[in-house]
Formats: structure tokens, sequence, C-alpha cells
């Protein structure tokens, strides 16, 4: 398995260059703007990870945990889980409203995967909704991170008030 960000995007893909770094996104899925992606898994049901830019930011999570179980009711933007990692401790959010159907417990048990897998294995959870056209494209979430790319950096450096 492979990291996210190291490789060339094949025709199925498309990049963004973070720094020196390259995060690669499949085109067969739909992004959500707190940097997760999400694919179909049946009537209403999205399963979401977190992106190769999301994951090239965290760097070697290792530790993953949920405030949330199914069969919760999620509003946007609620408070579910935490992950820890080399650079950061942070909460995760729900992507969307609906209802947590599945936690991803190979994920949970093994939050390394997300930096080997995150696109395959390291899906971490699974909402009913019926909230999809908030999603974006590959295209639309390129066009959100180049906006946001800026703040980033200076975040990154730790020069966030500058």
């Amino acid at each position: 398995m492979s990291r996210p960000d190291d490789s060339e995007p094949d025709a199925t893909q498309r990049s963004f260059m973070m720094g020196e770094f390259r995060a690669v996104f499949p085109d067969d899925r739909l992004y959500a703007r707190n940097h997760m992606w999400a694919r179909p898994s049946g009537d209403d049901r999205y399963q979401f990870g977190l992106t190769a830019y999301a994951v090239r930011l965290l760097q070697d999570v290792y530790f993953l945990d949920w405030t949330a179980e199914p069969p919760a009711a999620l509003r946007k933007g609620q408070e579910i889980g935490t992950i820890e990692s080399k650079k950061a401790e942070s909460d995760l959010y729900a992507p969307l409203a609906g209802t947590l159907q599945a936690i991803n417990t190979e994920a949970l048990d093994d939050p390394s995967l997300i930096n080997v897998d995150a696109y395959g294995a390291a899906w971490l959870l699974e909402i009913q909704t019926d909230q999809r056209d908030l999603l974006l494209s590959v295209d639309e979430y390129l066009e959100h991170l180049e906006s946001a790319w800026e703040v980033a950096q200076r975040t990154i450096k730790g020069q966030a008030n500058t």
C-alpha cells in the first residue's frame, strides 16, 4: 500500500501540490469541505474518510476515538470524535447531517491504516443522509483547497496571526 500523496496521479485522479508534496484525489469520490471524501455505499449511504490533504497535514496518525456511536443522529459540523497524530490532536466533525450507520472498527483498532490506505481500508464512518448536494466534485474540492491554501500554509508554519 502507498501513502495517498506519494505518486503521480493517473487518469482517474486529480492532484494538488502542497508545497513539494502531491496530494492525490480519486475522481470516483465526492468531497466535503472538512477534508473528508465520500463514497456511495448504498441507498443514501456514504462512507467517509480523510482526504490526502488532511492526512498530509496531520502526518502519522496514531490514535482515533469516536464520541458518537451508531445509530446516532448527526448534525452537520457536530463533533463526533478525535484524532491524534505526530503533528496535532484534532476534533473530528460530521461532514453532513444524517444518521451514523457504522464506524470502521478496523481503522479504530489500527489508526495507522489512515497513513497507508486513506482511500480504501481506512474509511472512517458511514452516514445515511439526504444532503448529497452539499458534497463537492473532485474539481470543486480542488478549487476549495486552492482558495484555502495560503491560510493553511501560514498555519502550518505557525504564522496564522501574521
